[in-house]
Parts: C-alpha cells; sequence; structure tokens
C-alpha cells in the first residue's frame, strides 16, 4: 500500500516556486537511530519510491534492528489522460510527492552493526532519483 494522506483540506495543489538551490532547514540531524541517508539534491520523491526503500532496508536488516521513515509523500501530483486536448481543466490526482531538499535526513536505522547499517542504506539510496550521503552519529 502506498503512503498518502487520509485527509487533505485541499484536493488539488499548485506546483509551487523552485526551490533547486535552498537547503533544507528542518529534520537535518538524526533524532531516533544512529544511521541515516541523507539528501544531496532536490527533488520530488514519490511514495512508490519511499516504499520500495523501506522494502529494501526491511530486507536487509531481516528481523534486527529497527528503521524510521522520517519523510512523507503529503503533496499531491495531478495529471491528465494521454491524448487530451488544452482546456479541460486541472487533471485528476495521479500520485503524492513528497518535497525533498538537499541536507534532509529520509530514513534512519538503529541496533544493527555499522556494515549492516551501510549496505541497507546504499541498497535504499540507489532506489532514489537523488544523490545520497550515509551519516552516523
Amino acid at each position: 500500500m502506498l503512503l498518502q494522506p487520509k485527509k487533505q483540506k485541499h484536493r488539488k495543489q499548485q506546483k509551487g516556486r523552485s526551490k533547486k538551490r535552498q537547503k533544507e532547514t528542518r529534520g537535518l540531524t538524526l533524532s531516533f537511530g544512529a544511521y541515516g541517508l541523507q539528501a544531496r539534491e532536490a527533488a520530488w520523491i514519490t511514495g512508490q519510491q519511499i516504499e520500495a526503500c523501506r522494502k529494501a532496508i526491511a530486507h536487509s536488516l531481516k528481523k534486527g534492528g529497527k528503521s524510521w521513515v522520517r519523510i512523507f509523500p503529503d503533496k499531491p501530483v495531478t495529471k491528465l489522460p494521454p491524448e487530451v486536448t488544452l482546456g479541460g481543466g486541472k487533471g485528476n490526482i495521479d500520485h503524492y510527492v513528497s518535497v525533498v531538499r538537499p541536507g534532509r535526513i529520509l530514513f534512519e536505522i538503529d541496533g544493527v552493526p555499522k556494515e549492516t547499517a551501510e549496505r541497507a542504506l546504499r541498497i535504499a539510496g540507489h532506489k532514489l532519483p537523488i544523490k545520497t550521503k550515509i551519516i552516523n552519529k
């Protein structure tokens, strides 16, 4: 099941301004675990990509350790069906994304050895469309 909000004040959202050069101000430090995956670029990360990373981390950790997902896709992205002419209004919601800027901690892991944590986070980083960095306390 993909991540998406249960309720929203407004069903559709505007795109917003590009924040490519802006650094993140929140979620910069490790709060829960000893190891984390930090974003080095700005991007929209979809609920599908977050779920793929979460599954990869869970598979790598097997039964040991605990993981936290520090981002949530709360921004709706609309899309018109293919071969539709202009003038029909804004399309229906296609999927949800999380707006990520450089410096944001995406995932955290604790309770496993350093090698296991780094392997799990490296695999998760390959599932994302941005450059990432593994950090520790």
